[in-house]
């Protein structure tokens, strides 16, 4: 029912934004994994609510609970079963949205789909679910780590304001220096400026978020269907706000084959240059594997707007509560995790094929 994620390495997520928890279970994870459970909370607490003066002032502590598949800090190979209560929840902020449809949200649609929705935040449509994603992302990072493979996403660019440089012209040890999660410092203090200019505006902003996947070997990947990057492209779209992606040279399509074809060096499957991003026939190559991810503004803006109820009279709505102005600095560690998940099931299903 769209709940679950991957094919041996495989997330189902429960919950709502605001109710009393959300959680997940994660299947296909190898025994005698040593968790470093510090990790997997740092980066609930990248992603978590009322971080930073950019962010919603909505406060969750975000702490994990396992209930299950661990045992003496290792994995069991058994399902792992885990819980993240909902403690700042406010559903009283949207009593007034129970009868009507908010401009560019999932209000509608989930009406039309089930008859009923939980009009709470948004409900299980609301960003709060990708808490789940992130315990199950951060558990496949330490399986690549294990690896030699590394993950790093960054905030490259904010409406109009854009780093304008690749993955390797940037510091990637600095994206946490500032609170956008921008390794540009100059850039980085522009965005939160025009951040706080349109918070004050009582409107939205949407940008794009930078990802590299650094040491990926060759091989992994299905033919036709199962592509990596078509895994990775539904991924990044199943992101609440995302609305587009793109891999390896953006603007690919403008060149000729001869400016753009990556010319192999040695038998490591190493190119001269990676305008491909690191996959050839839906199968890493062993280059570097980079992309782009596309946000819209937030939809929740405080101006007011015109809308119609669920009787279809037209109403004027101005949202109440607390919500992001604009969602990319939290959205950092969700593409990190997301992508995580899409490597290890096909670094999983690799050993599966091979005699």
């Amino acid at each position: 029912m769209g709940n679950s994620f991957g094919k041996i390495f495989k997330l189902t997520s429960f919950g709502e934004s605001h109710g009393n928890a959300i959680g997940g279970i994660i299947d296909g994870c190898p025994a005698g994994l040593e968790l470093d459970f510090e990790f997997i909370q740092k980066q609930l607490h990248r992603r978590r609510p009322g971080q930073s003066s950019v962010t919603t002032k909505r406060k969750e502590d975000d702490v994990v609970e396992f209930l299950s598949g661990i045992f003496q800090g290792k994995t069991l190979g058994t399902p792992i079963g885990f819980i993240i209560n909902n403690k700042d929840h406010n559903p009283d902020d949207y009593e007034q949205l129970k009868s009507v449809f908010r401009p560019s949200h999932a209000d509608f649609s989930y009406e039309k789909k089930y008859g009923v929705r939980d009009y709470r935040g948004g409900g299980r449509s609301s960003a709060r679910e990708t808490a789940c994603r992130v315990v199950a992302g951060s558990i496949a990072q330490q399986i690549l780590k294990s690896q030699g493979v590394d993950v790093k996403a960054y905030v490259s660019q904010i409406k109009d304001i854009s780093v304008n440089k690749t993955y390797l012209e940037v510091n990637l040890d600095q994206i946490d220096d500032n609170i956008i999660r921008c390794p540009d410092r100059e850039i980085a203090k522009k965005m939160i400026s025009l951040i706080q200019e349109t918070t004050n505006n009582g409107d939205s902003l949407g940008g794009k978020i930078s990802c590299v996947a650094l040491e990926v070997p060759a091989g992994w990947g299905e033919p036709v269907f199962d592509k990596l990057h078509a895994d990775l492209a539904k991924a990044m779209l199943s992101i609440n706000a995302v609305k587009g992606f793109d891999y390896g040279l953006s603007n690919i399509s403008e060149f000729l084959g001869s400016d753009v074809n990556d010319i192999i060096e040695d038998l490591s499957g190493k190119t001269a240059t990676n305008n491909s991003g690191g996959i050839q026939g839906g199968i890493s190559n062993g280059n570097d594997i980079y992309f782009n991810i596309y946000f819209k503004p937030v939809a929740t803006i405080m101006k007011k707007q015109d809308s119609i109820d669920i009787d279809g009279n037209k109403i004027i709505l101005q949202a109440k509560g607390r919500h992001d102005t604009c969602v990319l600095a939290r959205a950092v560690p969700v593409v990190e995790c997301m992508t995580a998940l899409v490597l290890v099931d096909h670094y999983l299903r690799s050993k599966t094929n091979k005699i």
